[in-house]
């Protein structure tokens, strides 16, 4: 493996962590009074065949969500694993269903409050901050079948009272907070899957998708300024951010078409950070929805709330880079409009690999919105070998982050960006969001345990575990 040499430490306060979502590794999904949220739905895929989601629960179908990694009776294990390593903070989200099982209710489930204020002891027991997600795609089954999702306002409400509960009883023990996880990732609205993971839409025949998911969006924006809101009015110390998936959109070559396309792709994916940063829709955007002819409902009070509750810094995915060449036309559609990047590598599931994209992304968040950034996911899903003697050598995921950590090194060092922290994604092993998959791993301790939840579902330490925790150890000075 190549040496990378950058002897410098970080600043003195950086966060060093990992990151999971509840839905991925708690399991319990009917237990503790928690409701059926729509990833409980999901079905085993692969990267060929996508995730079905049923309408009930077959039993002839694998449901990976409903046991996740048994996180939820397991979890003083694997935080004192955290711990080893040395995380400074540990990011997860909250199932909105594990205190409002239907999403509806006026007094929350008091098992669910429970279990994430014992979660959260566990980590604050070694000096491990809690970093927390309010939504990861764990909206209440119940808010999509009698609402229709986000596509209606009152969400709005029942949001708003999820979020308040959390920061009323867990402000002491949580400083980092963010609303929605990965927002903008609506913007592939073609796909029905992404439409129905990130706000529970269900199109009906001939409904316009594009205009549906704009609706859907804005209450959603609408939502996470009033929960910006409900939390400085509880405790003006809490800082909540926004949360995006970042994919840097290049142009495919220097001509002038290609550019401005590619600068209209970066528009259209990043608008939801420039309303929930700056507090108001970009002008390219309400031109757009004119032209379009969209009749959204958007009033002057919404406008005013976008403008009172602006997030406090911005939180991030970084897995990979898009890459864009113009046809035809100029407004941008993520479902048909990407090509291959010749200058880069893909992953076994096409996720194209570049360290630099990092770099750059965040030079462009600093450039455009002057707040603190944090990196709350990044990583390699690969399949992982076990050896005989129950060793795991991934000295791929390694020359992965290394790379990645040496280019936000130099983001931060270099070129003075503001990074609270780094959290790589699926710091252990859990099941994955886009195909359920148990084999396509990201973490840095090995969980035993197969596609189908066969195994013996014990903790091994992959040789990436003594890696990162020395990495934490040196405050990254050396990788």
């Amino acid at each position: 493996m190549k040496k990378i040499v950058d002897k410098r430490a970080f600043p003195k306060d950086f966060l060093w962590g990992g990151a999971v979502a509840a839905h991925q590794l708690e399991g319990g999904y009917d237990e503790g009074g928690k409701g059926l949220s729509i990833v409980d739905f999901f079905t085993l895929g692969s990267r060929e065949q996508p995730r079905k989601i049923t309408s009930t629960i077959e039993k002839e179908q694998h449901y990976p969500n409903h046991e996740g990694i048994n996180f939820y009776h397991r979890y003083p294990e694997d935080v004192k694993l955290f711990a080893e390593m040395g995380f400074k903070c540990f990011r997860t989200s909250i199932a909105w269903s594990r205190i409002f099982p239907n999403g509806d209710e006026e007094v929350p489930n008091e098992e669910g409050l429970q279990f994430y204020d014992d979660l959260f002891d566990e980590c604050l027991k070694y000096g491990i901050e809690p970093v927390v997600t309010l939504t990861h795609f764990e909206m209440p089954i119940h808010l999509v079948r009698e609402y229709g999702g986000w596509r209606n306002r009152q969400l709005i409400d029942f949001f708003t009272r999820f979020a308040k509960v959390c920061f009323e009883l867990y402000h002491q023990k949580v400083h980092y907070w963010m609303t929605f996880n990965e927002i903008n990732n609506q913007t592939k609205f073609e796909d029905e899957g992404v439409l129905y993971t990130n706000s529970g839409l269900i199109p009906e025949k001939d409904e316009n998708r594009e205009q549906l998911m704009y609706q859907a969006a804005h209450y959603e924006l609408v939502a996470s300024s009033q929960a910006v809101q409900i939390a400085h009015q509880i405790d003006p110390k809490l800082q909540v951010g926004s949360m995006i998936a970042m994919c840097p959109i290049y142009p495919l070559t220097s001509k002038p078409n290609d550019i401005l396309f590619a600068q209209r792709a970066m528009q259209t994916r990043y608008w939801f950070s420039d309303v929930q940063v700056q507090g108001f829709y970009p002008e390219w955007l309400l031109d757009y929805f004119s032209k379009q002819k969209f009749d959204l409902d958007i009033t002057e009070a919404d406008l005013q709330e976008l403008l009172a509750g602006t997030v406090d810094y911005i939180g991030l995915s970084y897995y990979m880079s898009f890459t864009v060449e113009y046809t035809d036309h100029l407004n941008y559609n993520e479902a048909h409009d990407l090509v291959s990047n010749p200058y880069v590598v893909e992953t076994d599931w096409g996720w194209q690999i570049d360290p630099v994209g990092l770099r750059y992304s965040l030079n462009w968040l600093n450039d455009r919105y002057h707040l603190p950034l944090f990196i709350v996911e990044n990583g390699l899903g690969a399949v992982d070998q076990k050896t005989k003697d129950n060793k795991i050598h991934d000295d791929y995921r390694i020359k992965y982050l290394k790379e990645h950590i040496l280019q936000m090194k130099k983001a931060v060092l270099d070129d003075g960006v503001d990074l609270i922290g780094y959290t790589p994604w699926g710091c252990i092993d859990l099941v994955s969001a886009g195909t359920g998959q148990m084999s396509k791993r990201y973490g840095f301790i090995y969980v035993d345990q197969d596609d189908y939840g066969n195994g013996s579902k014990e903790r091994l330490r992959k040789d990436s575990f003594d890696w990162y925790a020395h990495v934490i150890e040196t405050n990254g000075a050396e990788l």
